[in-house]
């Protein structure tokens, strides 16, 4: 399944552009040279359990997964390409306002609740792994997600960015959906205030939903996301 992904790909698909380069793999922009449909081809060390878990599934929060093949720890990906500009680019200009931040966090939490319900954690949830696609916002990038396994202790591998990343993340136990909750809670603290809740804390109701969001403790965090969609 593999090479026969790899050949197909090579074949019928032209590189537009690299969007995302690193040691462990790469994200390209490809468009089907018959068709002219653009595409996101993915590559990546890793396990693609949760790529293969979403093949199929339709959410208007979530990219669709066309196809997904693994050989040898490393895993390829064609993923529906999202069109529009990251959190993290918006960022750069202008802050969100309260009710833009609920309004986007209030998609994420859909999205999540589909990943949730399949036993997924993101655990890497950032402004760069959310677009925004018109008003809709469309959560990004499953490479460092895992499905929960209740007879761990911990994550077998330490994934993550830091800031966004729940202090379980560094192998004090295991990610599970109150992972995703913390890195909510700093992204929200970000959209209002540009800046780490650790550092400066949002205002009034919101900044009490992210203060619980990002406690250390996750049995004292929203216990998941259909909690912290009522604080909402």
């Amino acid at each position: 399944m593999y090479g026969w992904l790899l050949n197909s790909i090579d074949q019928e698909y032209a590189v537009i552009r690299v969007l995302k380069e690193s040691p462990r793999g790469s994200v390209r922009l490809i468009r089907h040279k018959a068709l002219g449909k653009r595409l996101i081809l993915r590559r990546f060390q890793g396990s693609g359990e949760v790529y293969r878990q979403l093949m199929g599934y339709v959410c208007g929060n979530l990219p669709q997964i066309y196809e997904t093949a693994e050989q040898d720890g490393e895993v390829l990906v064609l993923e529906e390409f999202i069109e529009g500009d990251t959190l993290g680019f918006l960022l750069e200009e202008a802050l969100f306002s309260p009710r833009e931040t609920r309004e986007i966090v209030l998609q994420l939490c859909r999205a999540l609740w589909v990943l949730h319900s399949m036993a997924a954690v993101h655990r890497d949830i950032k402004p760069e792994n959310v677009i925004l696609r018109g008003r809709g916002a469309v959560l990004i990038d499953f490479d460092a997600a895992r499905l929960h396994k209740p007879e761990h202790e911990a994550d077998t591998q330490i994934l993550g960015t830091t800031g966004f990343a729940a202090p379980e993340q560094y192998g004090l136990s295991q990610s599970d959906v109150r992972t995703d909750i913390y890195a909510l809670g700093v992204l929200m603290n970000v959209m209002l205030t540009g800046e780490h809740p650790s550092k400066r804390l949002a205002e009034g109701r919101m900044g009490r939903v992210i203060e619980r969001c990002t406690r250390v403790n996750p049995e004292k965090r929203y216990k998941d996301v259909a909690h912290l969609m009522s604080a909402l």
